[in-house]
């Protein structure tokens, strides 16, 4: 089983391209995994609207998105003749999501894609696929 990690970007229907064509040439099934971020409790503002209404909020907002990402996964998985089970989770830390949720879920691989972002973009943004392949005990393959 391959898990391809899905955000919405380009490079993620990227990842969902070349997972789907791992997972045909390897007989393989596919859980695709979407992990939303957790709103941090001082990035809500008391003034316009109540805490938890905004933790309600974007916790609607995030199942959506996480839904919908999977949907279109789901779509091109099946049309390929790929079997396909979707996931997702709500967290701060996504790297160690993907690594944890993979080995819960019992996968054989991790496909993730990277943008190559320069050594700057790297050290202000750091690099979710860099820390997934140091934190994974499982193969992790990376598209680009």
């Amino acid at each position: 089983m391959t898990k391809g990690p899905v955000d919405g970007s380009d490079l993620s229907h990227r990842a969902m391209e070349g997972t789907i064509a791992l997972a045909l040439q390897l007989g393989a099934r596919i859980t695709g995994f979407v992990v939303e971020p957790e709103v941090p409790l001082m990035a809500a503002n008391s003034q316009t609207e109540n805490l938890l209404d905004r933790i309600k909020n974007n916790t609607a907002k995030n199942e959506a998105h996480a839904a919908a990402l999977l949907g279109q996964f789901e779509e091109r998985a099946e049309a390929a003749g790929v079997a396909f089970k979707g996931h997702h989770v709500t967290a701060y830390l996504v790297s160690q999501s993907i690594v944890e949720e993979a080995e819960k879920l019992g996968c054989d691989m991790i496909v993730m894609v990277t943008e190559g972002r320069s050594r700057l973009g790297k050290f202000i943004f750091g690099s979710h696929t860099k820390e997934v392949i140091i934190e994974s005990s499982l193969p992790v393959l990376v598209l680009r």
